[in-house]
């Protein structure tokens, strides 16, 4: 456990190094702006396959599901509008006080901050919010609700591409990103450099099996607090395979799928924290270099011992 710790406590400090900064927020920036065109030019399509799909599921759900999915889209909101009124109203101040250095690392800290901040009143005020939403989709005629919780599947869909894109963009640049960590804190034995087409072929596996198992458990969705739950292993099945295999194959020079399956206790606990980035908009670009960096670090300690 011990090693587990100190590899996310490393995990956590390199995601704030301009370093490993400069390929999440670059990552995410190219990723976000080509689902989002790709949004924008399918929208009416991806409406259209979420109005179908939600014709097959009984009115009652769909206004409860609804509910929930709404409560959560406006704590994301509260969560973005809550950082950039932060910066609107005290940018001057923030820019005077706060250097280059850190401007980037600090801004990771109010959003943080502000997603805390919401997730306290969310639980203490939660059923509030959640019984004010199911009573506006009782008053709606059932049209609009179906128009409104489309929308949000149709989010889903976008934000979760995002979310695997942006695992296969860390596994593309996972040997520049670790051979720089190795330099900084592994002097004394190099990254391997020899598995590159192996990791991006493992990744694109992983991210196909995720794809369909995502298809085969979205009617799960429906159903509120299994959603969060079917969700969650979803994201800790695709990161946990991917990033432990991008980490080892960058440690060891024959990656032996049964030892990081004995190991499995740590890297798994490194991938729970781990996809709690996607939790949150904007922080869900560091998740998986939080993840692969952490995994590297707690595979290398292992090695050495």
């Amino acid at each position: 456990m011990k090693n587990v710790m100190n590899a996310m406590i490393f995990g956590f400090k390199e995601i704030l190094a301009w370093n490993t900064m400069k390929y999440a927020l670059f990552g995410g920036f190219i990723v976000s702006m080509i689902w989002g065109f790709i949004g924008y030019m399918l929208w009416d399509q991806m409406i259209a396959l979420s109005s179908a799909i939600i014709d097959l599921i009984p009115f009652s759900m769909v206004r409860s599901n609804g509910a929930w999915m709404l409560s959560t889209f406006l704590w994301f909101q509260l969560v973005i509008i809550t950082f950039a009124l932060i910066f609107a109203f005290l940018g001057n101040f923030i820019l005077r006080t706060v250097s280059k250095d850190k401007y980037t690392s600090f801004s990771i800290w109010v959003i943080m901050g502000s997603a805390l901040f919401w997730a306290l009143v969310w639980f203490f005020k939660g059923d509030y919010f959640y019984h004010q939403f199911l009573k506006l989709l009782t008053w709606l005629p059932f049209e609009t609700v179906e128009k409104g919780i489309a929308f949000l599947i149709a989010f889903y869909f976008i934000y979760n591409a995002i979310v695997v894109s942006m695992v296969f963009f860390t596994s593309v640049f996972s040997k520049p990103l670790m051979s720089s960590v190795e330099r900084r804190h592994f002097k004394e034995d190099d990254v391997v450099r020899d598995h590159t087409f192996s990791i991006i072929g493992y990744t694109l596996k992983d991210s196909i099996l995720y794809v369909v198992a995502s298809i085969i458990a979205f009617p799960l969705l429906f159903i509120p607090l299994i959603n969060i739950l079917v969700q969650t292993v979803l994201w800790n099945y695709l990161v946990k395979d991917t990033m432990s295999y991008d980490a080892a194959a960058l440690v060891y020079e024959k990656v032996d799928r049964k030892e990081i399956k004995a190991k499995w206790k740590g890297l798994g606990a490194i991938s729970f924290v781990s996809i709690l980035f996607n939790f949150v908009p904007v922080l869900n670009f560091f998740g998986p270099f939080f993840g692969e960096i952490a995994m590297f670090h707690y595979l290398k300690n292992l090695k050495q011992l």
